[in-house]
C-alpha cells in the first residue's frame, strides 16, 4: 500500500468514526427529547387530575359543617368546623361550632367558642346570643342577662333575642331573691336558737318551733340585746317586724294579763290579722332586700374597675354604673383616652356619645387635659362625623349647652377654651 492509499483509508476511517458519534448523539438527543414528551404528559395529566378534584378549604369545610348540622349529625359539624378555622379563624365558624357543641350539651366548650368569635368581631349578636345560652345552662345567669341584653341593644327588633333576654333576666331576678331569702331564713334560725326570757318567764324554744305554730311574725319577740345580734342586711325587715308585734302587744298586754274574754278575742283577732298581713310583708321586705343586695354587689364591683379593651366591654360597665355618675367618670378615667378609636371601632352610639361627654363635663374642672383629650379622640372614632350630624336635636341642643356653660364659660382659662372651640366646629355646634 503506498502512502497515498494510505492516507485515503485514515480519512475514510475518520468520517466512520465521525458518522457514528453524530448518530449517537442524534440518538440521545431523540430519546431526551421522548422522555421529557413522556413526562410532560404525565405532569399534564396529574395536574389535571389534581385541578378535576375538589381542594379543601375554609369555605368549603364551613359549608359541609352546615349540611352534617342540618343533619343533626352535630360531631361530624364540630369536625368540619374545626378544620375551617384551622385554614382561617373567622367570627362565623367560631359561632357555628359553639351551636354545634351546645346541642351536644358541652356549655363549657360552646361558652369559649363564643368568646373567641367576640375576640375576633365583638358585634357579632349570635356570639352574643349562643354565649348567652351556654351561660344560661353553666349557671352564670347574670353573665347570660349581659350577653342578652347587648344582643338586644345590637338588635332591638330581633324578637328572638328580646325573648331570651327576658328569660334571663328573670332567671337572674329569681337568684338574687333567692340568695336573699336565704340570707334572711340562716339570721333568723340563729337568732331563734338564742333563748330570750319574756316578761320575767321561763325562756322561750327557738323560732323556728315558733314559726310551726303560730308564722314567723310571732317569732320576733326578742329583747334589745338579740336584736344588736343580727346582721344589718336584715336588721331592717326584722325591726320593722318587732316593732309591729311592740305596737300591737302594748294594746292588747293588759286585756290578756287580766285574763278576760275580751283580753282573749282581742288576742285571737290581731293574730288572725296578722296571719294575713303576714305573707305580703315579708315578700315585699324580701324584694327590698334583694334591691339592696344587688345595690350593694354592684358597689362591690366598682371597686376595682379594669379598663375595658372592646366596645362590649365598656358598655357593660357603663350600664352596670347606670345613674351613678362619680362611678361612669372612674371608669372613663381608668382608661387612655388615645384607646377610644381603637375600643368603639364601629360601635359607638348617638346615646353613648352624649352620655359620655356628659360624664366628662362632670369633672371637667378637675383634670381639664384629660377632658380635652377625651373630646379630641371621640371625634378619632371611626363614623364620628355621621353619628354627630344625625344626632336629634334635642341631643344637638344638649351639647350646645355642655359647651356654652362648661367648657367655654367664662371661667375657662384661654388655652384650654381656644382649644375647645376648635372642637366644637368638630362637633357642628356652629
Amino acid at each position: 500500500m503506498d502512502f497515498q492509499g494510505f492516507l485515503n483509508d485514515l480519512q475514510d476511517w475518520e468520517l466512520s468514526t465521525k458518522d457514528k458519534a453524530t448518530k449517537t448523539k442524534l440518538q440521545k438527543e431523540n430519546v431526551a427529547k421522548y422522555d421529557f414528551s413522556r413526562n410532560s404528559d404525565v405532569l399534564s395529566r396529574v395536574s389535571s387530575s389534581f385541578a378535576s378534584e375538589d381542594v379543601p378549604d375554609a369555605a368549603s369545610e364551613k359549608d359541609l359543617g352546615n349540611e352534617f348540622f342540618k343533619q343533626k349529625k352535630f360531631k361530624e359539624a364540630i369536625d368540619c368546623y374545626s378544620r375551617s378555622i384551622a385554614f382561617s379563624p373567622t367570627a362565623v365558624a367560631y359561632a357555628n361550632r359553639a351551636m354545634a357543641r351546645i346541642k351536644l350539651r358541652r356549655f363549657q366548650e360552646a361558652e369559649d367558642d363564643c368568646t373567641e368569635a367576640l375576640n375576633l368581631d365583638d358585634r357579632y349578636i349570635k356570639a352574643y346570643s349562643r354565649r348567652a345560652t351556654a351561660r344560661k345552662e353553666l349557671g352564670k345567669n347574670k353573665q347570660s342577662m349581659e350577653d342578652a341584653e347587648f344582643a338586644m341593644r345590637l338588635e332591638p327588633n330581633n324578637q328572638e333575642v328580646k325573648k331570651q333576654y327576658a328569660d334571663a333576666k328573670s332567671l337572674y331576678e329569681k337568684e338574687i331573691v333567692h340568695k336573699a331569702s336565704t340570707a334572711l331564713r340562716n339570721t333568723v334560725e340563729k337568732v331563734g336558737k338564742s333563748k330570750t326570757k319574756v316578761n320575767g318567764n321561763s325562756s322561750i324554744n327557738s323560732v323556728s318551733n315558733v314559726n310551726q305554730k303560730s308564722g314567723p311574725t310571732e317569732a320576733h319577740h326578742q329583747t334589745k340585746s338579740n336584736e344588736q345580734k343580727i346582721p344589718v342586711k336584715e336588721s331592717l325587715l326584722l325591726e320593722e317586724i318587732n316593732n309591729k308585734d311592740t305596737k300591737s302587744g302594748s294594746r292588747t298586754q293588759g286585756q290578756v294579763g287580766n285574763g278576760s274574754k275580751e283580753g282573749y278575742n282581742a288576742s285571737n283577732s290581731l293574730e288572725q290579722r296578722n296571719h294575713k298581713t303576714r305573707k305580703p310583708e315579708m315578700k315585699a321586705s324580701v324584694e327590698q332586700l334583694a334591691s339592696r343586695a344587688a345595690s350593694r354587689a354592684m358597689a362591690e364591683a366598682a371597686k376595682n374597675i379594669t379598663p375595658p379593651t372592646t366596645a362590649y366591654q365598656f358598655e357593660l360597665s357603663w350600664r352596670g354604673f347606670s345613674g351613678d355618675r362619680a362611678l361612669q367618670a372612674c371608669l372613663l378615667k381608668a382608661m387612655s383616652p388615645h384607646e377610644l378609636p381603637k375600643i368603639f371601632k364601629n360601635a359607638l352610639s348617638s346615646t353613648l356619645l352624649i352620655e359620655i361627654i356628659k360624664c366628662v363635663a362632670s369633672f371637667f374642672t378637675e383634670d381639664m387635659d384629660l377632658v380635652v383629650s377625651y373630646l379630641d379622640n371621640l371625634t378619632k372614632v371611626p363614623r364620628f362625623d355621621v353619628i354627630v350630624m344625625c344626632l336629634p336635636s334635642a341631643a344637638k341642643e344638649d351639647l350646645r349647652k355642655i359647651w356654652n356653660e362648661v367648657f367655654c364659660s367664662e371661667a375657662t382659662p384661654m388655652e384650654y377654651a381656644e382649644i375647645l372651640d376648635s372642637l366644637r366646629s368638630k362637633f357642628y355646634l356652629g
